[in-house]
């Protein structure tokens, strides 16, 4: 076969279906035809198929005990550091932040050491989010450099978190 006839096989696979499932119908004929005679199937396009490349494919999936059972964001109720933030830091943070090795004098193991920043300077500025160094580089991607990014609820606790004070709580 030539590529030019393989290339016409789903086509022609398509209207054979298309034909045949139209045949098995039973019609009446028009007074008008002759009933030797049968109208030609109309066959109408109404809708397209979804393209492969049209699904998004996820490159990443956080596992279940990684994530806050709950977003405290979504309640709107005050997002504790000990039992929100932490945790977070601890799972994704703590590996270049807090163990022998300390990536830019950033340490992140407790809330006194993250208040105290980095070489850089303050990492968290208390009620101001979008102004904050931490925010900006989890909100980027740009950390953690290493392993898996934090998913958007851990980012939004942390978001919250720094918008509600950045308390000790």
């Amino acid at each position: 076969m030539h590529t030019k006839n393989i290339k016409k096989l789903p086509f022609l696979f398509v209207m054979g279906l298309l034909i045949a499932a139209c045949g098995s119908q039973t019609a009446d004929t028009p007074p008008s035809l002759p009933a030797t005679e049968e109208p030609a199937p109309v066959i109408e396009a109404t809708a397209t198929l979804p393209s492969l490349t049209d699904t998004p494919i996820p490159t990443e999936t956080a596992l279940p005990s990684e994530q806050p059972t709950t977003d405290p964001a979504s309640s709107g109720a005050t997002v504790s550091f000990a039992n929100d933030v932490l945790p977070i830091l601890q799972s994704r943070c703590v590996n270049c932040h807090g163990g022998d090795r300390v990536e830019e004098g950033l340490l992140l193991r407790s809330y006194e050491e993250l208040m105290a920043g980095s070489e850089n300077g303050p990492v968290v500025i208390a009620g101001d989010a979008e102004n904050s160094l931490l925010v900006e580089l989890i909100v980027t991607q740009k950390m953690p450099k290493r392993g898996a990014k934090l998913t958007p609820p851990q980012v939004q606790t942390i978001i919250d978190w720094i918008n509600q004070g950045a308390l000790n709580n």
